[in-house]
This record gives structure tokens, sequence and C-alpha cells, in this order.
């Protein structure tokens, strides 16, 4: 048992005499701590508030019935169309049957609209020769202009069986998708009745619906953060805004343009809208901020590769950074990763790329 007891200690001397000199080196026998850094900045911060957003298409129509009848045919769900192409069909026959009447009626009094013309002209040469009264040639002249507004009357009339006819074919108003149909074919409709429902894909935007008091804030053209979740975070710019606001409702409506090659309509997405003035300040990203018990700071890494750490005050910020006031200058690195349990005099190590600037637009820069 003691011999036990002598070799164990015997073990424990040889290790810490081994071990002492490597430890030393670390300062107080605490390894460099392992973190990632980024830079202090002067920068422009403007602060912005999620709000709720919804990608739409710009074009997203209900198509109905100009005409009643049995639908004959209609397109699948999910057939792409250009402008113009026949999307449904309904029975013409009614309406084709009027377009052969009117067309017979305007033949008839086309035949004797020519009649008259050359009675008129006979009558002249009558007349002429004395052979024929006054009365008579004006009477032909009156049939003539009264055939003659009868064919203007009928030709009107075909005109618009045809128009009728051409309606009986529901066509494409853009280039999309089919996205519904309402009715099937073979079922009755009246006029009215919507059909189908068409959609561009390829045109796409976001619509959200701030609050009214954040509207000087933006402009035309301004490049807002749209959060797609999974599909990442990207700037778009503002098309359109238009205020809502009522007695009711203060909220105004703003659209941004998007690319149809990553949102799809129907998607939800969050937007940030600035809240005030954007601020010259200078910045951290927010994961250099250490919260505390005693306060709020930053550890500053020195040339030692040593951290110090400095109180500050955090002020306005966006996504990605925030404003601070404290003993820091733009240029400083400051940890991002690896804060938490740092202390003060630390020895630290860069892991990963030995800098990452995280920019305010939220994306590294190595």
């Amino acid at each position: 048992m003691l011999m036990r007891k002598t070799t164990a200690t015997a073990l424990l001397l040889a290790f810490t005499v081994v071990a002492m000199p490597a430890l030393a080196q670390f300062g107080g026998g605490r390894p460099p701590a392992p973190v990632r850094i980024a830079e202090v900045i002067d920068t422009e911060l403007t602060p912005t508030t999620w709000v709720a957003g919804t990608v739409i298409s710009r074009s997203d129509a209900r198509l109905s019935a100009e005409q009643q009848g049995r639908l004959m045919s209609i397109l699948d769900v999910g057939v792409r169309v250009n402008k113009g192409d026949i999307i449904a069909s309904i029975d013409p026959s009614a309406l084709q049957l009027r377009v052969e009447e009117l067309e017979a009626d305007i033949s008839r009094i086309q035949a004797r609209l020519s009649y008259l013309q050359a009675e008129y002209k006979r009558q002249q040469r009558l007349s002429e020769m004395q052979l024929t009264s006054d009365t008579q040639l004006d009477l032909t002249r009156s049939d003539q202009k009264v055939s003659e507004s009868e064919l203007r009357v009928a030709r009107s009339r075909l005109s618009q069986a045809q128009e009728d006819l051409a309606r009986s074919k529901i066509r494409a108003p853009f280039a999309g998708i089919v996205v519904e149909r309402l009715i099937q074919a073979g079922e009755r409709v009246s006029i009215g009745d919507v059909v189908v429902r068409l959609k561009d894909p390829d045109h796409l935007e976001v619509v959200a619906r701030p609050p009214l008091e954040f509207m000087p804030y933006l402009q035309l053209d301004d490049r807002l953060t749209v959060d797609a979740g999974a599909l990442g975070i990207q700037q778009w710019p503002v098309r359109t805004m238009v205020s809502l606001g009522n007695e009711d409702v203060h909220v105004f409506e703003m659209r941004l343009n998007v690319d149809a090659q990553i949102f799809a309509s129907g998607q939800t997405v969050r937007v940030a809208v600035p809240i005030a003035r954007s601020q010259r300040v200078t910045a951290v990203p927010r994961d250099a901020l250490v919260l505390r018990g005693d306060g709020v700071s930053v550890f500053v890494i020195d040339a030692e590769m040593t951290a110090r750490r400095i109180d500050v005050t955090a002020g306005v910020g966006n996504r990605t950074h925030v404003g601070v006031s404290g003993d820091l200058q733009p240029g400083q690195q400051v940890v991002v990763r690896g804060n938490e349990r740092l202390q003060p005099g630390q020895k630290v190590q860069v892991i990963g790329d030995d800098e990452v600037n995280i920019s305010p637009t939220g994306i590294a820069n190595r």
C-alpha cells in the first residue's frame, strides 16, 4: 500500500515538472482561446424593423365568359400560354348562324342598292330627254339613299356579331400559366361567370404594408433587405408606394421588384423597413457585443493577440451591425465568435479565416 502511494506521488511530481514550462507560456496556465474577429467600422446605419410581406405576380387575372353557352374546351392547370392564345372556348353555333344571317342580309341590300343605282342613272337620262318626271327621279334617289343607310346598319350589325363570335373564345391577355379552372368542359356558362385563373410567374413583386409613420424614411428605388428564409437574404428596389391610411387603417403599401428565378408567387417573406434617418456611427457586428450583469462590452484584440475588454453603449443598429460609443476606433479588431467566456488579458488564437470582415449588408468579405 505504501509503495502505491509513493509511486503515485512520484508520477504527479514528474508531470508537474514537465507541464509547468508549457503552461507558463500561456500565462497563468490558460491556453489561447479560439476566436473569430471582425473590424470596427465607420459607417452610416439606418434603424430598421421587420414587416411581413408576400410575393405576388404583377399579372394575376380571373378570366370570365363574355358569351353564354356550353363550354366546349378549356386548358388544363399548369399549361403555359402566350398572349393571345385560346384558353377556353364556348359553343359558337348560335353566334355563327347570326353572322351568316347578317352576311346574307348584306348581300340582299347590296343587290337592291346596285339596282337602284343603275335605275337612278337611267332615270337621269330619261329626265334629260323629258321622258320621265322629276318626281320619279327623286323617288328613285330616295330609295337609293335608304338602301345605302340599310347597308351601313347591316354591316355594323355584322361587325357586332363577328365580335360576339370572337368573344366565344377566351384568350390570354398576357403570357402566363393556368393556375385554376373554375368551370369544366361541358358545363354551361353565363356572361360574367369566372372560368379560369391565369397568372404570370415571370414578373413578381413583394407587397408589404408597414405603418404609415415610416413612409417618410423611404423613397422610390431604395433597396430594402428581404428575408426569404431558406432562400436567403437579399436587397431589392422599391417600385412604388401608396398610402392606404384612413381613420381605421394607418399603413401604406409598398411594392418591391424581385427576381422570379429566386421567389415564387404566394411566398411569405420579411422586409426590413427603415424607422428613422441614417446616422454616421462607429459600428461593430452584433455578435461582438457581450451582455453581462455589469454592462455591455466588446473584446478588442491587440498586437500581442491579447483580449482587452472595452465597455460600450449600444445605439442605433440594423440587422447586422450596431452603433456603439466607447473607447473604440475604426480599424480595430473585435471578437465576434468565442467571446462568451473570454476574460480580459487572455491570449487568443484566430481560427478559420483569420480575419472575417462582416459588412453592414450582412455579407462576409474575406
